[in-house]
């Protein structure tokens, strides 16, 4: 293989890459776009801003939390209940933790 064949190779890889990276963070805050501003006020920029240096696993974490109900998700970011979860309970302390004023 030529060294442009291997450099056209790579820059294709990396293209794909930055493709996947876009598709799933589009994804990403399609799922963030709730039935209740509040959850949206934590969500979205959380993904704007956060979700890139987040652990594989945390982001994973994050990915699951989305799948939760609306009521349930918002007693636990409220305070009203606490996730028996671990580490979704996690994940709703840190972003908690992250917009504290």
């Amino acid at each position: 293989m030529s060294g442009n064949e291997a450099s056209s190779e790579t820059m294709t890889t990396s293209d794909n890459s930055t493709n996947v990276l876009k598709v799933n963070k589009a994804r990403l805050k399609w799922a963030c776009r709730r039935g209740m501003l509040e959850l949206d006020v934590l969500f979205i920029p959380f993904v704007d801003e956060a979700y890139d240096d987040l652990s594989t696993q945390d982001q994973f974490t994050f990915e699951r939390l989305l799948t939760c109900q609306d009521p349930e998700l918002f007693a636990w970011f409220m305070g009203h209940e606490t996730c028996e979860d671990s580490e979704l309970n996690a994940m709703v302390q840190f972003i908690l933790n992250r917009v504290k004023v």
